[in-house]
């Protein structure tokens, strides 16, 4: 009898085992599948943009626009670690190179402290307070479009070095490239200042917007770049910061900044497919985090928020950069119940929750 249990066991034992490994093999088979289609694989993540995908690169330039201090980075991996990324946590740098499977964190490209192998995975090039307009990043002394491309051929020249001219060109032409950009433009250039609205209405200035994106593009294309997402603007006359200045008493969504971008939104969308017919062997990706973002701010319980018009840090009304520091008094303790962590950048939570709706469908479509 004693005998039969053991044989029992161990046949149930067998059983269980397989099947253990079946659904392990069918769970990387579905994982597999879903992320990166046809087996393709990427070999970096490659970031250009502004404080949505800046992991630190404004630590190293003499600029105001910093966040290296807390409470920023308050639940950024082991916690308490301000690195310069505008949130609490993670940007989306970071999350798309997970996507993507290469790396959970993207550094900044100016850290010094960078190794061959993390240059050859992929860095942002990203700078809080930059935009498509030149003159975004002159008013606040941070690296432009035009200063991030020159440092992308210089990251070219380095890893060419290391690997040799093969290695290179594959990592060039395989890798994902993401350009998030141009908010600045509408909430600051020419929302807050007199330098562009005095020279430009809004479709003339969405017009140079749409240009310099356009030029960037085409820069990119000719350094070598196949696979490149581009994000469209935010909803960003809901973003609490410009609710505060320009929404009234009510602090409603400041229509006209809205008005903007969707205007902007569809021009650049007209410029990538232009530029798509040109270049036939590229993927031009379209990234919409307009609608989502507006979805997720008329209907925060729905995606497990309960605060959509004001930041964590401090009252959450206009706090952002150095206004969001260690003396920030009422800074909320739980930032997941909030869609913004300062009054302009989205809480890891929120970045996790956008970026899954924004990319996740059009994965496919960079291959």
């Amino acid at each position: 009898m004693k005998l039969l249990c053991q044989k029992l066991v161990s046949k149930w034992f067998l059983v269980i085992t397989l099947w253990c490994c079946l659904i392990a093999i069918i769970f990387q088979i579905h994982v597999s599948t879903a992320s990166l289609p046809n087996n393709e694989t990427v070999p970096a993540v490659i970031v250009f943009g502004d404080s949505i995908v800046d992991p630190g690169n404004n630590n190293y330039i003499t600029t105001i626009v910093k966040c290296d201090f807390p409470p920023y980075g308050r639940d950024f991996v082991g916690g308490n670690q301000p690195t310069g990324r505008f949130s609490n946590g993670l940007v989306p740098s970071d999350i798309i190179a997970a996507k993507f499977g290469v790396k959970k964190l993207l550094p900044p490209y100016l850290d010094p402290n960078l190794q061959t192998q993390d240059l050859l995975t992929g860095v942002s090039f990203a700078s809080g307070g930059a935009g498509y307009d030149p003159l975004t990043a002159e008013l606040v002394s941070v690296m432009s479009l035009s200063d991030q491309l020159e440092m992308f051929k210089e990251y070219i020249k380095k890893i060419n070095d290391a690997v040799g001219e093969y290695r290179t060109a594959t990592i060039v032409s395989k890798s994902i490239y993401i350009i998030c950009i141009g908010s600045d433009d509408i909430a600051n250039t020419y929302a807050q200042t007199p330098l562009r609205s005095a020279q430009y209405d809004i479709p003339s200035y969405t017009d140079l917007m749409a240009s310099e994106a356009s030029n960037f593009l085409q820069e990119l294309y000719g350094l070598g770049a196949r696979r490149i997402g581009v994000f469209g603007l935010p909803s960003i006359g809901c973003v609490p910061s410009q609710r505060t200045i320009g929404g009234g008493l009510d602090r409603a969504c400041l229509d006209s900044s809205n008005q903007a971008a969707t205007l902007f939104n569809s021009k650049l969308t007209s410029q990538m497919d232009a530029l798509g017919k040109r270049f036939s062997d590229a993927r031009l990706v379209y990234l919409d985090c307009y609608t989502p973002l507006l979805d997720m701010i008329q209907n925060p319980a729905k995606y497990g928020f309960e605060e959509a018009e004001r930041g964590c840090c401090g009252t959450g009304n206009i706090e952002v950069s150095i206004l969001c520091n260690p003396y920030s008094i009422s800074t909320c303790t739980n930032s997941s119940n909030y869609i913004f962590w300062d009054s302009y950048h989205p809480t890891e939570k929120a970045y996790d929750v956008l970026s899954t709706m924004v990319l996740d469908n059009k994965i496919k479509d960079f291959f």
